[in-house]
């Protein structure tokens, strides 16, 4: 199969998947499987992030609208988010970035070339993060269909956001939006609410991963230049990036809708069956 045809079915899996709370992660690292491609790889994964550049563009697009009225309306009203965001986006490095760091340095051992990317081609991890968040979406649709949803995110709602967005980051298969998405319905927030607020803390997110998938792949740089299958990669990432946006934007149409209907919890229904599928799947892909 021609790369770019490679490519281009990882960005429609990516698109669809990313802004549903079923983790394009696990998707993508399971279709690059099939397809015979290394996911722990620096060009796989400096892909796998051109990817989720379209996709953080679709929400810019999706959301503009909203988050201007709702948090630049005023000062007050952009201040206040900013306090907030900074507060979970502070969470999620400590958290995040210090599992990062007990992984590669204490888990591996300090092994030479540990890097959490080895964890990514792990089916099994990725099967447990699904079933883990696909739990997760199941009992906060419970929640939410019986509590009174507040609609102002306080202090501490986003410091357990940001936290489980940070328990997110080096395992595949634990979907950013349906931990964070969960977790705020879990502590009563309203759906919609939670909906900007999530995709606004995955736009100011997006970026520091981008720099770090892009300083590792530049890490392989030899004195010929960087490898020529990542240097393969960068017309066909651009063509995906833009594939990845086109089925990010109608993905977000499905998941505003979900929501609004009360149909949630199906998300969780789906991320264990994947879960399953992924952990049989392990079984015969090397």
């Amino acid at each position: 199969m021609p790369l770019i045809i490679k490519v281009l079915i990882l960005a429609l899996v990516q698109g669809v998947c990313e802004l549903l709370p079923v983790s394009s992660s696990a998707h993508v690292i399971v279709a690059e499987k099939l397809m015979g491609l290394d996911p722990t790889s620096p060009p796989m994964t400096f892909l796998l992030v051109m990817l989720h550049t379209g996709t953080m563009l679709a929400v810019i697009v999706y959301f503009w609208n909203t988050w201007r009225s709702r948090y630049f309306s005023s000062a007050a009203a952009f201040w206040s988010f900013l306090r907030s965001a900074g507060i979970a986006t502070a969470c999620t490095a400590i958290v995040g970035f210090g599992l990062i760091v007990l992984i590669e340095h204490v888990i591996f051992r300090g092994e030479a070339k540990a890097e959490v990317e080895n964890l990514f081609g792990n089916l099994t991890m990725i099967a447990v993060a699904l079933a883990t968040v696909g739990v997760m979406i199941i009992l906060s649709g419970l929640r939410a269909a019986t509590a009174n949803q507040r609609q102002s995110i306080e202090p501490s709602d986003a410091v357990w956001i940001g936290a489980v967005q940070g328990l997110c980051l080096p395992f595949r298969g634990f979907s950013r939006s349906g931990a964070t998405i969960s977790t705020g319905l879990l502590r009563g927030l309203q759906k919609e609410v939670l909906e900007n607020y999530s995709f606004a803390l995955a736009v100011i997110l997006t970026p520091p991963v981008i720099v770090r998938e892009g300083y590792r792949l530049l890490a392989q740089h030899k004195p010929g230049g960087i490898e020529s299958d990542a240097l393969g990669l960068l017309g066909p990432s651009l063509v995906g990036m833009v594939l990845s946006f086109a089925a990010g934007w109608l993905a977000l149409k499905w998941l505003s809708r979900w929501l609004e209907r009360g149909r949630w919890h199906l998300f969780g229904y789906y991320c264990l069956f994947a879960a399953t599928a992924v952990f049989f799947a392990g079984k015969f892909l090397v």
